[in-house]
């Protein structure tokens, strides 16, 4: 293996410890304990999940947690009105709403209904607007994306200059995390369903980020020799071996990528463990700001 290993579980675990003892800290002070609330809509497994998740970090690092669960038939109005409720309670200092939502709901104004400075999910319009422009920065970055950026400078990876490409165009990370790499100052193409010859193209990226959910999609020798490469797929490959009868693997393959690449981030244990310490980075953020 060629590749430096880029331990997404060591770099979230070395984030929780400074953002608990930074939440110790305004606590000693007599500060309020930060707050999250989070807002599952339905009863999707995977979303209980992520949800269950976020509340346990939150207890280990001593931050409130807060948990909303509506029906899956709940209307428009019932979803805003509770995050108006908890825009107005000020024990609460970050609002989560699990997405996605049930399909007869409107995303874009329940996110645009969370106040701005507790989007810690970095989703409202104006935080994503801020983001996109040069010289204005927004509040909060969406997790799972800062994570990503902040692997490749905890890593030592120079982007500044570099030829980035992002593989997928959710709102939720692609988007995002192309965003970030322009302000790092990186020279970034966006490939999706439509873009032409995507080997070719990723062949000339410095940096590589693929999230475009589909397993192992990108293949070891459409690597630039040396180049970075974060993972965020989470895609199942069956496995007889194991006793849920398959494995977690990326969009990349990992074991050709590795070959060629100068750094990788495994899948699991890369990316994953990286989005919910950066919410919980965001959530301490945003308890600092509304208790200065």
């Amino acid at each position: 293996m060629t590749a430096k290993l880029i331990d997404g579980k060591a770099i979230a675990q070395k984030v929780r410890e400074e953002v608990k003892a930074e939440v110790e800290k305004m606590v000693a002070a007599g500060k309020p304990r930060p707050g999250l609330a989070t807002v599952l809509v339905g009863d999707r497994v995977d979303s209980a999940t992520y949800v269950r998740m976020k509340q346990k970090a939150c207890a280990e690092l001593g931050i409130e947690s807060f948990g909303h669960h509506l029906p899956a038939d709940a209307s428009q109005e019932e979803v805003e009105g509770l995050v108006r409720e908890l825009n107005a309670d000020p024990r609460v200092n970050g609002i989560l709403v699990q997405l996605p939502l049930p399909s007869h709901l409107d995303e874009e104004k329940v996110l645009q209904a969370i106040d701005l400075e507790k989007d810690v999910d970095g989703f409202h319009p104006i935080n994503i607007g801020r983001l996109a422009q040069k010289g204005r920065e927004p509040l909060f970055v969406p997790c799972t994306p800062y994570g990503c950026i902040y692997l490749l400078k905890e890593a030592g990876v120079q982007i500044d200059g570099a030829n980035a490409v992002v593989l997928g165009r959710s709102n939720i990370v692609g988007m995002p995390a192309a965003l970030l790499l322009i302000a790092e100052n990186a020279t970034v193409t966006v490939c999706h369903s439509h873009t032409r010859n995507i080997p070719e193209i990723v062949r000339q990226a410095d940096i590589l980020i693929a999230a475009i959910g589909k397993r192992e999609f990108v293949r070891g020798d459409w690597i630039k020799p040396g180049a970075a490469v974060i993972d965020v797929g989470i895609n199942q490959k069956e496995d007889p071996t194991k006793k849920r009868g398959y494995r977690l693997v990326g969009d990349v393959n990992f074991d050709e990528a590795k070959e060629v690449a100068g750094w990788i981030t495994p899948v699991p244990g890369g990316v994953g463990p990286m989005t919910i310490a950066m919410l919980m980075k965001n959530t301490l953020r945003a308890a600092q700001i509304q208790n200065p």
